[in-house]
Formats: C-alpha cells, structure tokens, sequence
C-alpha cells in the first residue's frame, strides 16, 4: 500500500469522497464538540452560565477553559475521522461514549461536578452513541 502525503490527507479533508452514513455521525458529534471546546475556552463564564455552575473564581476558569480545549481537540478527531472515513475510530467511539454516562454520575456522587455538568455530557455523548449505533447497523444490515 502506497503511503499517502499530507497534501493528499489534507484534500481528503477538505474534500471527503463517498462515506458512511455512520462516519457523518461521528463527524456531525465532532463538530458539536469544537463548538462547545471553543464556547468553554473562549468564554467560560457564558458557557457555564448555560450550564446554570456557579460563577467561577479565576482559577476555575483556567481549569474550565483547560477542559474546553481538551473538548475541541477530542472534537477535531471526531471530524477529522469522520471526513475519512476512518471506520476504527465509528467503532471506537461505539465503544466510549455509552461509558461516559457511567463515569459523569460517578464524578456526580462523589460530589468532583455539579449535576448540570454531568447531566449535559451524558445526553450528549449517550444521544450520540445512539445515533452513530443504529445508523451503523443499519449500514451492516443493507
């Protein structure tokens, strides 16, 4: 199998050819994970007003925004293998995201994230994983 050069990856970036169903998903999950990465990094006094936290002392505002980049930099791997096509990373994130609930209610009880936090990830990422699970069956099937 011939290596492929950035400038080739790049244009496939840019310009995907035919995909999964399943890996638009993935790539639709991305991009709502930049925008939220970007939201909590760029003003997350705003953002964790919608999500109805306390007002931040500065050094949680550094530790928000800390996350927000963690967020948009897990979210540019969503797109980014969701425009390939990259159908190990579809199966990967089948196999995280429906943890995520799991571990959200465990930082919940034990009282390290307010329940609005936990709850807002675990419908997103459960939801996600939901939609990525039956459109990919639904591929498998047909």
């Amino acid at each position: 199998m011939k290596p492929v050069g950035f400038a080739e990856m790049f244009g496939r970036l840019l310009r995907p050819g035919e995909r999964s169903r399943a890996s638009i998903t993935v790539e639709v999950f991305g991009w709502l994970l930049m925008l939220e990465g970007s939201l909590m990094l760029l003003a997350p006094a705003f953002g964790a007003s919608i999500l109805q936290l306390p007002t931040l002392v500065e050094q949680a505002e550094n530790y928000f925004r800390l996350v927000g980049l963690l967020v948009g930099g897990i979210g540019m791997i969503y797109v980014v293998s969701g425009r390939m096509n990259a159908d190990g990373v579809i199966f990967a994130s089948l196999l995280d995201r429906p943890v995520v609930p799991l571990v959200m209610a465990t930082l919940w009880y034990f009282k390290l994230i307010p329940w609005q936090l936990a709850l807002a990830f675990s419908i997103q990422d459960f939801g996600g994983f939901l939609w990525t699970l039956f459109t990919w069956r639904k591929e498998r099937r047909s």
